[in-house]
């Protein structure tokens, strides 16, 4: 199985790297056109800002050629924000693959921004979270959020409920770190490798 991780100047890779080598896959790192539309699987991590992100990938094409994919594609975080329709960091058009809209959370009663830490999903379903318990906890950091909608595949209550995991055709996305989200994170990048 050929698995790629786009290449896009926004963080995070390394760590996707050491999570797919615990389960013995090893993916290559590109932001070719021809490599990220002949792999099996894409992976499209990031941590980092929504506008200077968008801009790289416009300015290198990288927006159409992830939006023209066909296999299975796997958003984690910033990679999760970039493919809905607008983000309100930096009053950003995103890549509209996911017909949700990225907000910044608003702190009230005590609770902090960034949401960072440990979080269960309060609703969830679909391939990513077959075999992974009711009760398991995911590692969240993140100043904003997807808001709810249909292509909702997991739910996470933070201030608000909002978009924890979406769904949408061959494109997958989460929110929280399934790469630093120990044996259930684990389990997430297996479902979607191997499901």
């Amino acid at each position: 199985m050929e698995v790629v991780i786009i290449k896009y100047n926004a963080g995070n890779v390394q760590s996707v790297q050491y999570a797919l080598d615990r389960l013995g896959v090893r993916a290559v790192w590109s932001d070719d056109p021809a490599t990220i539309r002949g792999a099996d699987r894409v992976i499209f991590p990031g941590v980092g800002a929504a506008k200077p992100a968008m801009a790289y990938l416009k300015a290198a094409g990288l927006d159409d050629v992830i939006r023209g994919l066909k296999q299975p594609v796997l958003g984690i975080c910033l990679g999760l924000q970039l493919f809905c329709t607008h983000s309100e960091e930096g009053d950003t058009d995103c890549m509209g693959i996911l017909p949700n809209s990225v907000r910044k959370f608003v702190p009230c009663g005590g609770q902090k921004v960034p949401h960072m830490g440990w979080n269960t999903l309060t609703t969830r379903s679909g391939l990513l979270f077959e075999g992974v318990a009711s009760d398991a906890y995911f590692y969240f950091v993140h100043s904003y959020y997807a808001t709810e909608g249909a292509s909702t595949v997991g739910s996470t209550d933070y201030l608000l409920p909002f978009s924890a995991a979406l769904a949408w055709d061959n494109f997958y996305a989460v929110q929280f770190h399934p790469e630093k989200s120990g044996a259930v994170g684990q389990r997430v990048l297996q479902n979607f490798l191997f499901g």
